[in-house]
């Protein structure tokens, strides 16, 4: 076996973990290139059916290729695909740039709040109607017990202090200090009542694996990621926060090898990295993919 392979047989083993242990799962589909990685990775767990809901947090700011992108997947693949979103918060023009507050806590509103109530059942859930080509509102509102997300550790550093079985409370919120430990590649799948728990089948794959997998399994991914006219995307997410990079990598080998040699990092064109030290961590503690 190579390391592609080990990789992925880790992250096979993490599905079929989790299925078998947590009631109610559903799987995080941002749309970047992780989680199409992740998806991929569910179908080859369960041969080519993906046997829990995706859920996307759409903030009204996505991309318009990506959404495009969202939906063409969705009905190639037959995908139970729900989104949710914080309508109110929309209304209410608590946004930013355009709107009365500041990143932080349009982030916080737009993203973990709406991820939280979504997830929770509180707020309305729109699933995809294959048959209709659009979405419509999902009966369903039974609350996910737990959610398997992409997270990579080496891509931003409150990441790297996630486990493989990482529990939240009844809330959503992460206590950074009070993780299970993870040794030998032994998983605990047991926690107290009213856990609810993210679960991390990449957290040991690299940007550099993530897009040779993508190019070993000819995995579709946005088209937003390969250069047009000198620039590309190497991080996918809201329009008025992120922005392409310098590039001319077309292809996927030709983005391998600027992979290879460059030392910029991998989220330079997210305007929420260049915040406070600590701003991604206070985020996912208050319920943050």
């Amino acid at each position: 076996m190579d390391h592609l392979d080990v990789l992925e047989a880790r992250s096979v083993f993490l599905f079929r973990e989790a299925y078998a242990n947590f009631k109610n799962l559903g799987m995080l589909w941002s749309i970047g290139k992780d989680s199409t990685v992740l998806l991929w990775l569910a179908r080859k767990a369960f041969f080519g059916h993906v046997p829990f809901p995706l859920v996307h947090i759409d903030t009204a700011f996505k991309i318009p290729e990506m959404i495009r992108y969202r939906d063409r997947i969705a009905a190639e693949w037959n995908l139970h695909l729900i989104y949710g979103q914080n309508t109110e918060a929309l209304a209410q023009k608590r946004t930013f740039p355009d709107g009365n507050t500041d990143r932080l806590s349009c982030c916080g509103a737009l993203k973990s709040e709406a991820l939280k109530k979504t997830l929770s059942g509180e707020w309305p859930r729109y699933k995809f109607n294959r048959a209709k080509g659009g979405y419509e509102v999902d009966p369903n509102t039974e609350p996910f017990t737990g959610v398997i997300v992409g997270a990579r550790a080496d891509e931003e550093g409150s990441r790297s202090k996630e486990r493989y079985f990482s529990p939240r409370d009844k809330q959503n919120t992460w206590d950074v200090a009070e993780q299970p430990p993870e040794f030998w590649q032994q998983y605990n799948t047991e926690f107290a009542p009213n856990t609810h728990v993210r679960v991390h089948p990449l957290l040991a794959w690299t940007e550099l694996d993530i897009w040779r997998y993508v190019e070993r399994e000819r995995i579709p991914v946005c088209e937003l990621y390969f250069a047009r006219g000198g620039k590309r995307y190497r991080s996918l997410g809201e329009s008025d926060i992120t922005f392409p990079i310098e590039s001319n990598a077309a292809t996927i080998p030709e983005i391998i090898a600027e992979l290879e040699h460059t030392r910029q990092s991998e989220r330079a064109g997210r305007a929420m990295d260049h915040e406070r030290e600590d701003t991604f961590e206070r985020l996912r503690a208050a319920g943050y993919m």
